[in-house]
């Protein structure tokens, strides 16, 4: 949401223009004066008067926006729910580094529970980074947002800004180091993020072999309900003449399968290297991989190679085969490639990311640094123990995931469910 929300967005929707054969002709603000200005009814658009934001400040997006405002963007989105025919849920993009994103994103998605409690909810949530940070407090509001997340989401792609930064970097050789703010520097960054969002997608906007749509998917996804983050991937990627993000050429093969596992084609960086998949979607588009037995055959192969090396492989299951397979054959749009491949994980490796953040929101609030500016927005400060007890009862379950197996998920979910 707000910046970042809104440029990942916006580049979502123009590669979904162009996959779909929309007219993105303009009309007449940011979005609602770029190519999507004709996408979208104009009272749809729900901009805060004030233009300043929630200022990198969770509370004040979450406690500190007017009822009026809230109430208007729910009649927008009630609006649009009354006219789906099968409305099955709905997707967030927004950032957990800011204010707005952070804080006003997660009082949205507990709203909408309220409001739609048999849908399902879920959010693209950009994850933030010292490595292109601009905030100190970042940690502060992607732990109060975590915590919500935890309680409202039903599927949270994570989508780190490191690990977007690290594979730019690998690919184009293009980025200069970060400076501390910029607005144009780190478009490829954008890109590779509507890239992954418009693979996961893909079986929800297109028909196609074993499709799947949003339910289902986070029924396949999440075998335990706190254990809903998920990781995000994508084939090896190189940048095409116009500098954005596209996939090598062609996908099949062993070798090419197998990329798709490598932790440094996730969208995340973690330092957990021997983490455990409980579940995880493969989803292949373009005519290179029209033949999905070869397809299918490779992803056995891989499950059973993964499935019987040691426990310290960085790829092991914990619910054997537990894979889905997915293809369609509308290629993706922009680039030089004819084909795609995304992959969808509930991976274990997770938590290192919460614990990277829980290191540093511990580093800070032992200080009590920049509390004041929380407390003035009507938060009290054992909000900051609460958030921080439940990320790492998260991170501790996803450890026990990872050592003890299924069962140990299992139980801690059913103690949740008993309380």
């Amino acid at each position: 949401m707000r910046e970042i929300g809104n440029q990942i967005g916006t580049s979502f929707w123009q590669n979904a223009i162009g996959e779909h054969g929309l007219d993105s002709d303009a009309t007449a603000d940011a979005v609602r004066s770029g190519v999507l200005g004709r996408l979208f009814r104009p009272d749809s658009y729900v901009v805060d008067p004030s233009g300043y934001g929630a200022a990198k400040c969770w509370p004040r997006g979450y406690y500190g926006t007017e009822a009026e405002f809230l109430d208007r963007v729910l009649d927008a989105v009630r609006r649009e729910a009354e006219g789906c025919d099968c409305l099955q849920g709905f997707q967030m993009a927004h950032s957990l580094g800011g204010g707005t994103g952070s804080g006003l994103g997660t009082l949205l998605l507990s709203r909408l529970r309220d409001e739609f409690p048999d849908r399902t909810m879920a959010t693209f949530s950009i994850l933030p980074s010292a490595s292109v940070s601009e905030a100190l407090v970042e940690p502060y509001n992607a732990v109060l947002a975590i915590n919500q997340l935890i309680e409202y989401s039903d599927a949270t792609f994570c989508i780190d800004n490191e690990a977007l930064y690290n594979m730019s970097q690998r690919t184009s050789k293009k980025l200069p180091p970060p400076p501390p703010s910029s607005t144009n520097t780190y478009d490829e960054m954008t890109h590779l993020a509507s890239a992954i969002m418009s693979g996961i997608t893909t079986p929800f906007r297109f028909p196609g072999q074993l499709n799947s749509d949003l339910r289902k998917m986070t029924a396949n996804m999440v075998p335990f309900p706190r254990l809903h983050f998920l990781v995000a991937g994508s084939r090896p990627l190189l940048m095409n003449g116009d500098g954005h993000p596209t996939t090598n050429n062609p996908i099949f093969g062993l070798e090419h399968t197998r990329e798709l596992f490598d932790p440094a084609n996730l969208a995340i960086a973690s330092g957990v290297r021997n983490g455990r998949y409980l579940a995880c979607s493969a989803i292949f588009r373009g005519e290179a991989a029209v033949v999905m037995r070869e397809v299918r055959d490779q992803l056995l192969e891989l499950d059973i190679n993964i499935s019987s090396s040691s426990r310290s492989s960085t790829n092991n299951w914990i619910i054997p085969r537990n894979v889905q397979t997915t293809w369609c054959p509308v290629p993706p749009c922009g680039g030089t490639s004819a084909s795609s491949a995304t992959l969808v994980g509930n991976s274990t490796v997770v938590r290192g990311v919460f614990g990277r953040f829980e290191e540093q929101f511990a580093s800070l609030f032992r200080r009590k640094a920049y509390v004041w500016g929380y407390a003035s927005h009507l938060m009290d400060e054992m909000e900051f123990v609460e958030a921080q007890a439940n990320v790492l009862d998260l991170m501790e379950e996803y450890r026990r995931c990872e050592e003890d197996g299924a069962s140990s998920c299992r139980d801690d979910d059913d103690k949740a469910v008993a309380y």
